[in-house]
Order: C-alpha cells, then structure tokens, then sequence
C-alpha cells in the first residue's frame, strides 16, 4: 500500500512533504512491528535497547552513557532502568569512584531474554525483508544522508 493509501491523502505539498509524511508513518509502522516481536519476552523497545547496549559493553555504564548511545534518546532511562530493575533485568550499583554515579549491568536473566531473541533474529530481520539486500543498502545510504546532510 502506497502512503496515499495509507493516510487516505491524494495530494502532498510537493516530494519532499511527501517523505517526511511517508517516514513518520513508516516510523510508527515499524514501532508496532518491533512492539509486537518483543511482546514475548514482555520487554519493550526501550528496554531492548538498553539490555544490547549493555550486552555490548565490556564494563558497566551509567544511565548517562546509556541515553547517549539509545536509539530513542527522548527517553526517560532513568526510570526505563528502574522498570528492569523491578523485572530483574539489570543491577544497579553505586558507582566505586564517584558516589553520585550509578552502574548499571545486564543480569544473567537480560542476557538469556537477549539469546532468546537473538535465536529469533531472522523473524526481526523479515520485517524488511520485502527489501532486497541492494536496496536495504540504498535505504541505509540515503537514511545517512537526511541525517548528515
């Protein structure tokens, strides 16, 4: 379905209204789509995106650190760690050189969540799938390019 179709609108401003309208929408598509795989493991987007910056760390990181590498920056980490915290999903620790900092790490449960997604990546992957390789290659290029100017 075209983005005329899908926001039932025939006349954009000129290509480039046209985009941005098609990206939001796209945005919010592919939200709903990563929402509803994550949905078994009952973590959100948030969360998933912290427990793989952690996983990726070779030390703890503060939730300073963690904002700056998130995907969705906007967000309130300090409270979406504390909802880990609660699920058991990552540990909390003052930090040894600097009492007014706090590490963070994975516990073995967010590792295991991670690994049982991880088994799933081909189904995560699929929700592009209907773009070939070349073109989820032009799509990454021209996605650079918007941002970088």
């Amino acid at each position: 379905m075209g983005i005329k179709s899908a926001v039932d609108q025939q006349t954009f401003r000129n290509e480039h209204n046209k985009a941005m309208v098609n990206l939001l929408f796209s945005h919010d598509w592919l939200k709903e789509k990563i929402k509803s795989f994550l949905v078994t493991e009952k973590i959100t987007a948030q969360q998933y995106n912290i427990l793989r910056i952690l996983r990726g760390s070779s030390e703890p990181l503060s939730t300073m650190q963690i904002r700056d590498r998130m995907l969705d920056r906007m967000s309130d980490t300090s409270r979406v760690v504390d909802r880990m915290l609660i699920k058991e999903l990552v540990i909390k620790k003052t930090n040894a050189a600097d009492k007014r900092l706090v590490d963070i790490t994975i516990t073995e449960k967010g590792a295991h969540i991670l690994e049982q997604l991880d088994g799933r990546n081909a189904e995560l992957d699929n929700i592009i799938g209907s773009l070939s390789e070349d073109e989820a290659k032009t799509l990454n290029h021209l996605l650079d390019k918007l941002r970088n100017g």
